[in-house]
C-alpha cells in the first residue's frame, strides 16, 4: 500500500511543525522526525518528539509542515 502512495514527505531528523487537533492538547513550537511509520488508511505516520514534552506523538503527515 505504502509503495502506491510514493514516499515519505519528512525524513528522520527533520525538524517540522504540528497543526495539533483541538481536542488533542499538544507542545507548541518544533518537532523532531524520530521515526517514518507505513502508511495506515492511506496516509503516512511518524514518531515525533517536542523537547517541550517528555514523551514522543504518533502523527499523520498530514497534521505536519514544514
Amino acid at each position: 500500500m505504502s509503495e502506491a502512495l510514493g514516499r515519505h514527505k519528512y525524513a528522520v531528523g527533520q525538524v517540522v511543525q504540528l497543526q495539533a487537533r483541538p481536542y488533542e492538547p499538544a507542545a507548541k513550537g518544533a518537532y523532531t522526525i524520530v521515526r517514518q511509520l507505513p502508511a495506515d488508511n492511506g496516509e503516512f505516520a511518524y514518531r515525533v518528539k517536542s523537547s517541550a514534552e517528555p514523551h514522543e506523538r504518533m502523527v499523520r503527515e498530514s497534521q505536519l509542515k514544514r
